[in-house]
């Protein structure tokens, strides 16, 4: 089984969590390719020391980015940590990437519940077995 490939976004209001998230599971994501919009890329790099490879901020089409990648299926599954209560014009527009995600049949988790459930499973799936993903 390959390095999962996670594609991580969060709005301005969730960019701590995702922070926490990724320290939460620290041993796993440091085994993954993980891509980022640019901000959220970044702190994770600095306060995590994961490598992450870092996109567009989603202001300068990060999010498109993603989505291409979801297309061309170079990505196994999204975190897209959004804050539905305050979320800013200037941030990217999760509906076309949880569109590309059930399109192409792709986890999109969008609350922590879900990206830890996401996390553990991928987690949980032995190197020698298929990856659930690309079922």
């Amino acid at each position: 089984m390959t390095s999962p490939r996670l594609a991580l976004i969060a709005h301005d209001g969730k960019k701590t969590d995702i922070i926490t998230l990724a320290k939460e599971f620290l041993s796993y994501l440091s085994t993954c390719e993980l891509c980022a919009t640019g901000t959220t890329g970044q702190r994770l790099m600095d306060e995590t020391g994961l490598q992450v490879e870092r996109l567009l901020s989603g202001p300068f089409g990060g999010d498109l980015q993603i989505g291409s990648r979801i297309a061309m299926r170079q990505v196994d599954a999204i975190i897209f940590l959004r804050d539905p209560m305050t979320s800013q014009p200037h941030e990217p527009d999760i509906n076309a990437l949880v569109r590309a995600c059930d399109v192409h049949n792709l986890p999109c988790a969008t609350n922590l519940a879900t990206a830890r459930l996401v996390l553990q499973q991928l987690q949980a799936l032995k190197p020698s077995s298929e990856s659930a993903l690309s079922a």
